[in-house]
């Protein structure tokens, strides 16, 4: 059955407005007819089986049933990425979408090569490539991919009560696993930096700001496998896998 995201405001009693791009894509593309059932989801992690209503302008559905979404993991990861080269974040976007983030902070660190000039323009592929990761993979939310941030004001995403951690090639001793048997909250903070790793400086910061740092083994990870390592650790050990 065809899925589509869409918009709380979208949603109104019974029935479900579909905006131009997808309306068309039901008329144009899939060639759907009144009556046939597809999955709207609100973003906020319920579905909605829905039919064909009519088809006008807009595609107007009927809402059938509706459920929650039981796609989404336990926790709520944020991932602060030092900003990498190349389409490098292209990646680490869609792949660490597919295992479960929940948002995604570039960040401008001392030792990103990159600076980026345009970002808003940026930040619109980041997201696109977020919202078309989600649909592939059955989320119940959109992740959100902000604009790059400098590295001192990365702070201002980190939740409350949360457990906020740093991927670090020089620690050699402070593991996930012993980190997490003390663990309760379902709120994860991680940093990951860019190719030329993180800077003394912004690791001392870091600590300052409650960061607990880690090592992910003998073996230096790029900066592109590092949060997919780490992520999928962390998924394993929620239980979601």
């Amino acid at each position: 059955m065809h899925r589509f995201f869409v918009d709380s405001s979208c949603i109104k009693g019974d029935f479900v407005t579909l905006l131009d791009k997808d309306s068309n894509h039901i008329k144009n593309v899939l060639r759907l007819s009144k009556g046939e059932e597809i999955i709207v989801c609100d973003g906020n992690s319920t579905d909605y089986i829905c039919e064909i209503y009519s088809m006008e302008k807009e595609v107007l559905l009927k809402i059938n049933t509706s459920y929650p979404t039981e796609t989404e993991p336990p926790l709520k990861i944020t991932l602060f990425q030092g900003l990498p080269k190349s389409d490098k974040l292209e990646y680490i976007i869609q792949k660490c979408v597919e295992l479960g983030v929940s948002e995604i902070v570039p960040v401008q660190t001392k030792r990103s090569v990159v600076k980026i000039k345009d970002s808003s323009k940026k930040q619109e592929r980041w997201q696109k490539i977020s919202d078309e990761a989600c649909k592939q993979c059955i989320r119940g939310i959109i992740p959100k991919v902000h604009s790059p941030v400098l590295f001192k004001d990365m702070f201002k995403y980190i939740k409350e009560d949360s457990l906020s951690i740093c991927a670090y090639e020089n620690e050699k001793s402070n593991s996930l696993k012993s980190l997490l048997k003390s663990n309760t909250s379902k709120n994860i903070n991680i940093f990951i930096g860019p190719e030329g790793g993180i800077d003394e400086e912004e690791i001392s910061i870091l600590k300052e700001n409650k960061f607990n740092i880690i090592t992910l083994g003998p073996r230096i990870l790029r900066t592109e496998t590092a949060p997919l390592a780490l992520v999928s650790a962390l998924m394993y050990e929620s239980g979601d896998w």
